[in-house]
């Protein structure tokens, strides 16, 4: 008999710099229905999602160019995109 073939993993793309990794290996960055962004540990919140790369780099560089807000369609102001670039930090020490 054979044994069964290896299970998947999901692949996502970061929105920063556009490299696909593994779904575990990125942070998800959710927007609600009621418009409220957060992010998204767990990766099964309800709403549009978007991922970004645990990598400092790619938080600094989305920072500068609003990818994250381009991709869940939402405007979103500096205070608002430095409160969640500091929450995705938070996040990626823990871990």
């Amino acid at each position: 008999m054979t044994s069964p073939a290896p299970k998947k993993q999901p692949q996502r793309m970061c929105v920063s710099c556009r490299t696909r990794r593994d779904k575990r290996d990125l942070v998800r960055v959710t927007l609600k229905d009621d418009g409220t962004l957060t992010v998204d540990p767990t990766g099964k919140l309800p709403g549009r999602g978007a991922y970004l790369c645990k990598d400092s780099k790619c938080i600094k560089t989305e920072l500068k160019a609003h990818r994250i807000s381009r991709g869940l369609n939402a405007n979103m102001s500096e205070d608002e995109l430095n409160s969640l670039a500091q929450e995705i930090m938070k996040l990626c020490e823990t871990n």
